[in-house]
């Protein structure tokens, strides 16, 4: 026993002379998991810890007593804290010279410790080493303990650490028994801080002091408007707007703004929300993705570029800023549509329908801004399925001979509908024969 002692109360001499007693460790209270070895400590005794710790003779977690421990801290110095904690675990306790019972029972200990701590808490994580005198109890026997041990404490925050603690307990009257302790715990801060000393002011000899009118911290001397509040920064004198113009200098005193404007914001001419100084239209009202300038109208149509569909080509709004289609071009196609024949049942047009498709390659040859939709309907003879492919091949028959008489395939869409916009009555042979039908629609946009 006085060899382990020996060389840690010597530590502990060494860290108390060391230490400063500028913070000692507020009062704090703990709740700790703990472990009881009785096998290890018995083969420690038999060999020593090297011999254990070779040979792995120790005690596995899962099979050492577990228990619940509380502790109250309290700091004595920069580096050493006093800890006491009562602990109790149910386990069958080998009461020397005493037959054990085989059963557990509850084993009651308190004891008094010093940390002496390696660092002070000021650090995250502090070692110390732990040394005290203590007692147990179990069933009717009471006995004297000495832990001595290791840990280390985590410092969480101001408020509130982790500690780890593992102490080799050494019996000092016969009724106690060698054991290992190991416990884990948080611990936390109660009480109040220790406020901090207020300092001493010494006064200086009173002296009258400089005489400022206005309250403002500017002396009278250096004040130029001694009796108004003002600003240091403009040696005493007022600033409403803080733009850093004094009131007396600001045309604008209640509105910020630029020194070169006289105290005034930078002036909006055309009143669009676009300062005159990023408006490249000051006098007229524009947009802000024009720089202050209106949306333009390149062809001067009345219609703006943005909503222009024809920007480079005068047209009215009604046709989106595009020329009017002529209404004797829409007639000509129109007249075009109603003579286009195919195969029955096929997509292959007739010969005669080539004189009323040339005339509209012409049409679209004359006026390279047309463009022309191209519709194949069906009556609601037979599936509907079949119907919508032979539409769609019919539109797109027709877009084929247009474009092998020179129209350009990017100036034509072709689409099949089948038998689902009719125009007639499906029921007569007239009306269907009006739902077979291409229709095709010029428009310049």
């Amino acid at each position: 026993m006085k060899k382990i002692l020996l060389p840690l109360l010597t530590i502990g001499m060494f860290i108390t002379s060391f230490g400063q007693n500028d913070y000692k460790k507020r009062p704090a209270l703990g709740v700790h998991f703990i472990l009881n070895d009785f096998k290890t400590a018995a083969a420690i005794r038999s060999t020593s810890l090297s011999s254990v710790l070779q040979s792995k003779q120790w005690k596995q977690t899962k099979n050492m007593a577990s228990g619940l421990g509380l502790s109250y801290i309290q700091g004595l110095s920069n580096n050493i804290d006093f800890a006491t904690t009562l602990s109790g675990s149910f386990l069958d306790y080998p009461v020397p010279g005493k037959t054990s019972s085989g059963s557990s029972e509850l084993l009651l200990e308190g004891v008094a410790t010093a940390n002496f701590k390696l660092l002070s808490d000021k650090y995250c994580v502090v070692p110390f080493i732990t040394a005290g005198l203590g007692a147990s109890k179990y069933k009717g026997y009471y006995a004297a303990i000495a832990p001595v041990g290791l840990g280390i404490q985590v410092n969480l925050f101001d408020e509130a650490f982790i500690l780890l603690n593992s102490q080799y307990r050494i019996p000092v009257t016969e009724n106690a028994a060698y054991h290992l302790y190991h416990s884990v715990g948080i611990a936390g801060n109660i009480g109040k801080p220790k406020a901090e000393p207020v300092p001493v002011v010494v006064l200086p000899p009173v002296m009258e002091a400089p005489k400022d009118r206005d309250g403002d911290g500017v002396l009278d001397t250096d004040d130029k408007c001694p009796d108004v509040a003002g600003l240091a920064s403009l040696m005493g004198c007022p600033d409403k707007d803080g733009d850093g113009i004094t009131d007396a200098d600001d045309k604008c005193p209640d509105v910020a703004g630029l020194s070169k404007y006289q105290g005034c914001p930078i002036p909006d001419t055309d009143g669009d929300g676009i300062n005159d100084e990023q408006d490249k239209c000051i006098s007229v009202k524009g947009v802000a993705r024009y720089q202050g300038c209106p949306v333009p109208d390149t062809d001067n149509d009345g219609v703006n570029d943005e909503e222009d569909k024809c920007p480079n080509e005068a047209g009215p709004a009604t046709n989106f800023g595009c020329p009017v289609i002529a209404q004797a071009v829409i007639d000509k196609i129109n007249y075009a549509a109603k003579n286009i024949f195919f195969a029955t049942g096929s997509a292959k047009l007739l010969p005669k329908s080539f004189k009323s498709l040339n005339e509209v390659a012409t049409i679209m040859a004359a006026d390279k801004t047309l463009m022309l939709d191209i519709d194949g309907h069906t009556d609601s003879q037979g599936k509907p399925d079949k119907n919508q492919t032979l539409s769609e091949n019919r539109a797109n028959a027709v877009k084929a001979y247009l474009a092998s008489k020179g129209v350009d395939e990017s100036k034509m869409a072709a689409a099949g509908h089948g038998q689902d916009m009719p125009v007639a009555d499906n029921k007569t042979a007239a009306g269907r024969a009006k739902n077979r039908r291409v229709e095709m629609k010029a428009r310049n946009y």
